[in-house]
């Protein structure tokens, strides 16, 4: 089980941007749903505790082992989850160093910043409705991408302030209702 564990958080570390906070779905989807390792509440009171401890938000990863696997599961996420990131970090910030003067560097990082959003705010959607299934992360993060990119309409002054569908709030609720009957 720790192997499955630090192969899982391995390969997580390389797809987050920012900590694990725009991963959460994922993770949960999977520890919860895939593996059973925890019930819903057990996830959103272990994420709980990690946001609430100071340090960085990738201790969920170190919950997660030691309720999983214990000490040794323990150690083993939190050093899944940070070893490749670093690595890549290392590799990366290089490159990123020689387009400190490229035109592609501003235009890097706004590009990233929507879908970053986007990720965030499915993951708090996922952590305050564990009761709520049937709801596809793909739904939510469609539903979460489609309100980022309005609000950053609007935002940027490209939209009139009712541009924003009043649907769109109520759209997962009734996603959620279907899915349940």
């Amino acid at each position: 089980m720790s192997i499955q564990l630090g192969l899982y958080f391995a390969s997580l570390s390389l797809l987050t941007f920012g900590g694990l906070s725009p991963l959460i779905p994922e993770v949960q989807r999977y520890i919860v749903d895939t593996k059973g390792w925890l019930t819903p509440m057990d996830f959103m009171q272990l994420f709980a505790v990690a946001q609430a401890a100071p340090g960085p938000n990738v201790l969920i990863a170190s919950l997660i082992g030691y309720r999983v696997a214990g000490f040794t599961g323990s150690l083993i996420a939190l050093a899944a989850l940070c070893l490749p990131a670093a690595a890549l970090t290392w590799v990366v910030s290089g490159l990123w160093e020689r387009l400190r003067n490229s035109p592609w560097r501003p235009l890097i990082q706004r590009a990233l910043l929507p879908p970053l959003v986007g990720l965030i705010f499915a993951g708090g959607y996922v952590i305050a409705t564990p009761h709520v299934g049937g709801l596809t992360l793909q739904a939510i993060e469609h539903q979460a991408f489609e309100t980022v990119a309005q609000v950053a309409e609007i935002v940027q002054g490209r939209a009139p302030k009712g541009a924003v569908n009043p649907q769109h709030a109520t759209r997962l609720a009734k996603m959620s209702s279907r899915s349940e009957a």
